[in-house]
């Protein structure tokens, strides 16, 4: 009941500023002194004033407020260790997990590196050559015919 009483009164003040605004040919800022002053009485009258009082001066309001004070602080804390462990190498478990994470290494870390030229091949290793056939050869020949005839 108080609270409605405080607010009715800062209206009607801020009400009366807009009036004396008004009278001074102001009237842009006058409409704005009056919404303005409207607002305490509207909190009011939907009882936003008398839940915020509700919650301010509850003790156990305020005693959840620190609770969740303390949860913030503690996984704050939490996320300042794992980063300092896993900068400073960590266990053979998080070593793992961190690997695990960053992905599987490159299937053929050298297929981006720019190709050596026209007309020179990279030599083979003697297993492969002997493994295999010419036929690896013959079906590149097409594509080099291909390439030359463009050009390339």
């Amino acid at each position: 009941m108080l609270s409605s009483t405080i607010c009715t009164v800062v209206s009607v003040a801020g009400l009366g500023i807009a009036a004396l605004t008004a009278y001074r040919k102001r009237f842009l800022a006058a409409t704005r002194i009056a919404a303005v002053s409207l607002v305490p009485v509207g909190l009011a009258m939907t009882g936003v004033i008398d839940w915020l009082t509700g919650v301010v001066f509850k003790p156990v309001v305020w005693a959840g407020f620190g609770v969740l004070a303390l949860s913030v602080v503690l996984f704050m804390i939490a996320r300042m260790a794992e980063r300092h462990s896993l900068k400073a190498g960590g266990s053979r478990k998080e070593r793992r997990a961190a690997a695990r994470q960053q992905g599987p290494a490159a299937v053929a870390p050298k297929a981006s590196a720019p190709s050596l030229g026209a007309g020179t091949r990279s030599p083979q290793p003697a297993a492969q050559a002997k493994g295999r056939s010419g036929a690896p050869e013959e079906d590149f020949s097409d594509i080099e015919a291909i390439l030359k005839k463009h050009g390339i």
